[in-house]
């Protein structure tokens, strides 16, 4: 998942005229977390560049796995501690002495913090203000003569010595791993000066000052910080909760009219003779750091996500207490107005479209609404037309997401219950079943409770509901509901294609579907001839 506020660049040359070294590295953004790693191999040892790899590997597989309570503390220095084991162990068996060794910096960036460690002499720096400063400590010796000779090493001892440190980061901070083979050949002016220009430059420069006969295997990282996380110091601001909200309450010159959800943590209220709804977070965010979270996410996506089918929401600057503040909208829930009468066919297709641009408008920001259903859309008439306007920005998760638990039972595809990955698939699962309840009042799969293990059969064709729904756009809405998703639509700009070119859809039909229901004309045209001829077949033998 790319991650818009960094930037990051990595690059190894082997020393000499070797065509592959032991350094190893790697860097990558794993939900809302960069991590990146260097790993320089022991050459003294047999296995080193080995040791490089699979250190590297263990440490981000288990990023991408690592258990939600886990702090980023805990998570390094416990899978440090996993992977040493580890490769002594093995080196033990196969060697009886520790020929798995390697050496290794490791940082975590999450929102503006910077979590880092390492073990032997790579090395950890942060540039900031034109100057660069070192995080890391190295293990090594003090004596002159021997300062090569490690201290520490993954894989050196049945147990390691981790160094340990955190930060704070701010825009315009570079964060630069390296392997010994860079601070060696480069002095610290050289690396202030060329470490804006990244991490091929540095190695680059470092093989030139050695005629490009490196003495030493040499890998640097870069990470740039772009921009502070904004999600990160609107969390930080010291704002207080309001445990209870009552009607006719002033906060900030808002007047609390009317509460809309049974929590009584969404108001209707007036300022200056204007109508806008507040949120506020719910009251256990004042103990639950996670729920705080929740709602500081999506107080910032419904500020930053500007678009027309999205309400207008600001964060005022000047709050005393935690909310934001939306626009009202002057309407109903999509959900209400199906209670009342169908969709007309032109305005489900035209709320298609919306659901199909709004989902491709999230995806630059590498989001999806994560909740799409009817009781997030309102209808707004507008000179005798329908416009919809999409809600519910605390759904919002980043895409391909894995442990998100947002969406609706009766709107998720089913693979979300076997535990996959949010994605637009799935996001076109849930167009697809509001699409068709839009059409017809009916929920396709019928309507799911929480912790049900639905079956998901055949659902029945939307025209039995609605003899108005042309083939072409029963097609589409089948084909987005499908139960199996290599039948389904891959991508949003895929269904809305079709929509766009009702004269190129194809027929949709489930798997294991009777012949007559794939083709009924067919189906009654073989039919008669079988009539006619055994007919005939009667006539002749009597």
């Amino acid at each position: 998942m790319a991650n818009k506020n960094i930037k990051f660049s990595g690059f190894t040359l082997a020393k000499r005229k070797e065509l592959k070294g032991d350094d190893f590295y790697d860097v990558k953004n794993i939900g809302n977390l960069t991590v990146a790693i260097v790993c320089d191999g022991v050459g003294s040892a047999t296995e080193g560049a080995e040791a490089a790899l699979r250190v590297t590997t263990h440490l981000m597989t288990n990023f991408k796995n690592r258990p939600v309570s886990w702090s980023i503390e805990k998570s390094i220095k416990s899978f440090i501690d996993s992977i040493n084991s580890i490769l002594y162990q093995e080196s033990m068996v196969n060697y009886e002495s520790p020929e798995l060794v390697t050496t290794l910096t490791i940082v975590v960036i999450e929102g503006n913090r910077l979590y880092g460690a390492n073990v032997g002499d790579s090395r950890v720096y942060l540039y900031r203000e034109n100057k660069l400063n070192q995080l890391s400590n190295d293990h090594s010796m003090d004596e002159e003569g021997y300062e090569n000779v490690l201290t520490q090493a993954v894989g050196i001892a049945p147990t390691v010595d981790t160094y340990y440190f955190e930060n704070i980061i701010a825009k315009d901070d570079k964060i630069l791993l390296c392997s010994d083979g860079l601070y060696n050949e480069l002095s610290q002016e050289i690396l202030e000066s060329t470490i804006s220009t990244g991490a091929n430059s540095l190695v680059k420069k470092a093989s030139k000052l050695c005629d490009d006969h490196l003495p030493d295997d040499t890998t640097a990282v870069v990470v740039e910080i772009l921009e502070e996380n904004q999600v990160e110091i609107l969390k930080a601001q010291d704002l207080k909760i309001p445990e209870k909200l009552s009607l006719g309450d002033e906060i900030d010159g808002y007047i609390l009219e009317k509460s809309l959800i049974q929590n009584n943590r969404t108001w209707q209220c007036s300022k200056k003779g204007k109508m806008y709804i507040l949120k506020f977070p719910a009251i256990e965010a004042i103990e639950d750091d996670n729920i705080l979270d929740l709602f500081v996410k999506e107080a910032w996506n419904s500020k930053r996500l500007k678009a027309g089918f999205f309400p207008k929401a600001v964060i005022p600057k000047n709050r005393t207490v935690r909310y934001y503040v939306q626009e009202e909208i002057k309407g109903v829930d999509l959900k209400t107005y199906l209670k009342k009468r169908k969709l007309h066919i032109d305005d489900a297709i035209s709320l298609a479209k919306t659901l199909l641009h709004m989902s491709q408008y999230l995806v630059k920001y590498d989001l999806v609404h994560g909740d799409i259903k009817p009781e997030n859309i309102m209808v707004v008439e507008r000179d005798g037309k329908l416009i919809f306007k999409i809600i519910d920005f605390g759904s919002m998760t980043e895409v391909y997401s894995i442990n998100s638990t947002a969406g609706t039972p009766s709107y998720l595809a089913p693979e979300r219950f076997k535990g996959a990955s949010i994605n637009e698939q799935t996001e076109i699962f849930s167009i697809g079943v509001t699409l068709y309840e839009s059409l017809t009042q009916k929920f396709p799969y019928g309507e799911i409770e929480p912790f049900q293990n639905p079956d998901f059969k055949n659902p029945k064709l939307p025209k039995m509901h609605n003899n108005n729904i042309p083939l072409w756009l029963e097609a589409i809405t089948l084909r987005s509901i499908s139960a199996q998703a290599k039948l389904r639509y891959n991508n949003y700009s895929e269904m809305l294609f079709e929509l766009e070119n009702s004269e190129k859809v194809k027929p949709f039909f489930q798997k294991n579907v009777p012949f007559l229901e794939r083709n009924p004309l067919r189906t009654y045209q073989v039919a008669f001839y079988i009539m006619l001829v055994s007919n005939i077949y009667l006539l002749y033998k009597s």
